[in-house]
């Protein structure tokens, strides 16, 4: 069998590269390899390729583009996921240029692929009220064991406001009993404990009791089993059966939104958190967030408190009240000469 330099690069990349030269985290490597399983699959099943004909130069600016619009059409993708998935693409040639030409033509010719702007949301934050979380969570069985999984891991990831990608990381020595807290991975592999509610402390041992009476603290603790062996649950999965529970929820609740997704679940326990008197600071540890000015979205977001402080500001000010008399302007007359341009 020839070498195939594009192949070898591939493997070597994702098993020397990103763990061990660069320390990447396990989110950021997940999602470098998703991006890059997306794109192989794309290759195979609709460009109908096989595998021994992909070499370097096989990826041109049209083909990556192609995918691009593809997902972006297909699976909704936002520009930010568009941009993030064409980072990956870019990244594994940037690394593979450094000594394969044919991987620095590619390079070069991707690097003229522009980046796609999007609406600027950063002051938006799609939340849930109290009373549509707790119809969520309320339709779920937890009598059967699929029941029991969903329903400890919504409870948690709105107890502990974790990220989903947190949340699938997690082992279950991450879990302390004694302290009742919770060790949270964000970004850059930052680690951050989070309290636990007695319910939450609660549910866990019986979830424990169900998915992990062999007791290894080293196991994930939220997984899915195929054909025998324990495998790492997919964010899709999550998605999934939280957009399910929604739909049944809905019908008892109209206030759970149309869509609902796992960060909101995030959104939701942290202006929670904020109405309830949470300083920013404390809550920007709370989230795990590296810049505490990113927690300021929750202060923009709540325009009842704003409009409460308002209404409290105005009270010792006498305000002119309008009536619903005519306006002293309300004359045709003048308004036909304003109008004539007089």
């Amino acid at each position: 069998m020839k070498d195939r330099p594009f192949w070898r690069k591939l493997r070597d990349y994702f098993t020397i590269y990103l763990p061990k030269q660069k320390n990447s985290s396990e989110k950021s490597m997940a999602t470098s390899h998703m991006a890059w399983n997306l794109f192989l699959r794309y290759l195979m099943q609709d460009a109908k390729m096989k595998i021994s004909e992909i070499t370097f130069k096989t990826f041109t600016h049209e083909l990556v583009t192609d995918f691009l619009d593809k997902m972006e059409a297909e699976k909704g993708w936002k520009p930010s996921t568009r941009n993030n998935r064409l980072s990956c693409i870019r990244s594994f040639f940037k690394y593979s240029a450094c000594d394969c030409p044919e991987a620095y033509i590619v390079y070069a010719d991707l690097g003229t692929i522009p980046l796609k702007k999007g609406v600027d949301n950063s002051r938006v934050v799609n939340y849930m009220s109290e009373e549509a979380i707790s119809s969520i969570l309320g339709c779920i069985d937890a009598t059967k064991p699929k029941g029991l999984r969903d329903l400890f891991y919504l409870t948690l990831m709105y107890d502990t406001a974790a990220r989903n990608g947190e949340m699938l990381f997690l082992k279950l020595s991450d879990i302390d009993t004694k302290k009742a807290t919770a060790c949270l991975f964000g970004k850059g592999s930052k680690p951050r404990m989070v309290p636990l509610s007695k319910e939450t402390m609660s549910m866990f041992e019986k979830y424990k009791a169900a998915f992990h009476n062999d007791c290894n603290s080293g196991d994930l603790l939220f997984y899915t089993r195929h054909k025998g062996a324990k495998t790492s649950m997919s964010d899709d999965n999550v998605a999934r059966f939280l957009s399910a529970y929604a739909s049944l929820a809905r019908e008892a609740n109209p206030d759970v939104p149309m869509k609902v997704h796992p960060h909101m679940f995030r959104h939701s326990r942290a202006m929670h958190l904020y109405k309830g008197g949470m300083q920013l600071s404390v809550l920007s540890e709370f989230l795990g967030h590296e810049n505490p000015e990113t927690t300021l979205i929750y202060a923009y977001a709540d325009t009842e408190m704003k409009r409460e402080a308002i209404d409290k500001a105005s009270q010792s000010i006498n305000l002119p009240g309008i009536d619903n008399e005519k306006a002293s302007w309300d004359n045709e007359d003048i308004i036909g000469r304003l109008m004539q341009g007089y």
